[in-house]
């Protein structure tokens, strides 16, 4: 008996199917392999009637996608008329997206003695919230809840000067703070105790009348850089018919230990995740990243597939995990995620673009100082994403006979005879003359101090807001 097939040809990028035995080929996806003659009628007709629409042949059109019946016997051939199945395009307004404050970032102190990790600055005049922030409005969804908990008043005061009225509209959405509370209950007494926890405290946010039409969850970290079209990947994880679906994508062996490692199937089904392993643990998870599109040599600095962080889930899955099925367990990242792989169908969403981590010191340098660079791996301004800030309506920076190469700078500054190469400096900062700046992230003022206070504090022998004469800063 001669083995048949089906093959799936797309019109746009399709990226899988529930059933199992789906395999990529250049054109398409193969499906599971039948055993079975065409030269049986019978068999071929039920094949063919199954595949046939009532409205006979239509014109193909994006994000439609056809089957075509062939055989491993050269010598039979039958021609079926492939039915076209419409792809259903995820409205982002039945989408929730839930921003995680994080926590007490002891990684980015001195940064967050006084700030939340998320309204930390980047970028001369940004703060690290306006990066999901924007990628959400951008990307249609309206319905944003931010959780906060640890040194949250600077996080709010940026978020209700930033995203409430500027201009912005929301339509029929909302961007809601849910603050860390205590509330009645032994249970109630407890902070967040995790990402997982979080969410959970506030469930009853999402089964709230107003909210019952949201489909899918998406969960975001306040602390990354990146541009991405959530809708994108929401629509991957509903094409696919997936419970949950992670972004990831390849990362170096120097940085793996600090993400979820993930394996996955040819379908793009994560089979394994481990949550930042070290040793045996962490050269078990290395895979081959060629399956990914990355060159050999790519594929050979870049051996892990690492989780950014960032979740879709079914609203029905994430009430059901979180209630029901892991009710003790406190984070998605070493809990959740990796217990849901065993019993759910877990995608994977491989990003290309740049991301980064802003997790601690080193990665806050390094990220803030490759924005200067020519042409940068990041930038700010897109005419069609924007990134979107406080307006704080400062005067432009004024630059008095100064030599500035490869660097950023922000509003409101003075400048006077001075060098600044290969740095970034903040809004209101003042450098004076024969100040030299090299490889330097300064974050700048709150606030500007008079040409009297400056007088009166060197008067008194103190140290004004600013960079004094002569002053040298660079990183050796």
């Amino acid at each position: 008996m001669d083995s048949a097939c089906v093959a799936f040809k797309v019109s746009s990028p399709v990226l899988g199917g529930r059933q199992g035995g789906f395999n990529n080929v250049d054109n398409g996806f193969w499906g599971e392999r039948i055993r079975g003659s065409l030269s049986n009628s019978v068999w071929v007709n039920q094949v063919a009637k199954n595949l046939r629409t009532d409205s006979g042949e239509k014109k193909n059109k994006s994000g439609m996608i056809s089957a075509i019946l062939t055989s491993s016997n050269t010598r039979e051939a039958v021609k079926v008329q492939p039915p076209w199945l419409e792809r259903r395009k995820v409205n982002p307004k039945n989408v929730a997206s839930i921003i995680l404050g994080g926590g007490a970032g002891t990684h980015l102190y001195p940064l967050t003695r006084r700030a939340a990790t998320p309204a930390v600055p980047v970028g001369g005049c940004y703060r690290l919230i306006d990066i999901p922030m924007s990628n959400c409005i951008n990307s249609g969804i309206n319905k944003i809840f931010v959780l906060t908990q640890f040194n949250s008043a600077s996080l709010n005061r940026h978020l209700a000067r930033t995203y409430f009225g500027n201009g912005i509209n929301y339509g029929d959405g909302f961007v809601e703070v849910l603050a860390a509370t205590q509330t009645s209950g032994e249970a109630g007494k407890k902070w967040f105790q995790g990402t997982a926890d979080a969410v959970r405290q506030f469930i009853w946010v999402f089964e709230d009348a107003k909210n019952r039409n949201i489909e899918n969850v998406l969960i975001l970290c306040g602390d990354h850089l990146y541009r991405m079209d959530y809708m994108d990947f929401i629509q991957s994880h509903v094409d696919r018919d997936a419970d949950i679906t992670i972004s990831c994508r390849p990362v170096g062996e120097s940085r793996a230990s600090d993400y979820g490692l993930v394996k996955m199937d040819n379908r793009g089904q994560i089979i394994q995740f481990a949550e930042k392993p070290k040793g045996a643990d962490l050269k078990a998870m290395q895979v081959d990243t060629t399956l990914l599109g990355l060159s050999h040599e790519e594929a050979l600095n870049s051996p892990y597939i690492a989780s950014m962080g960032i979740y879709v889930f079914k609203t029905d899955v994430l009430l059901k995990l979180l209630r029901w099925t892991y009710p003790s367990s406190n984070d998605f990242g070493s809990e959740i995620i990796p217990s849901a792989v065993m019993g759910h169908n877990v995608q994977a969403y491989v990003f290309r673009d740049y991301w980064e981590d802003i997790g601690t010191i080193k990665t806050f340098y390094e990220a803030n100082l490759a924005l200067t660079e020519e042409p940068p791996k990041f930038e700010f301004y897109d005419p069609k994403t924007p990134f979107y800030t406080s307006p704080r309506f400062l005067p432009p920076t004024k630059i008095d006979n100064c030599r500035m190469v490869d660097a950023i700078i922000s509003h409101g500054c003075f400048l006077r005879e001075c060098s600044v190469r290969h740095s970034i400096v903040g809004e209101r900062s003042r450098l004076d003359y024969g100040v030299e700046l090299q490889d330097t992230v300064m974050l700048g003022a709150d606030y500007y101090q008079t040409e009297s206070e400056i007088a009166s504090l060197l008067a008194e022998g103190k140290v004004p807001i600013g960079i004094g004469r002569n002053t040298k800063i660079r990183m050796f």
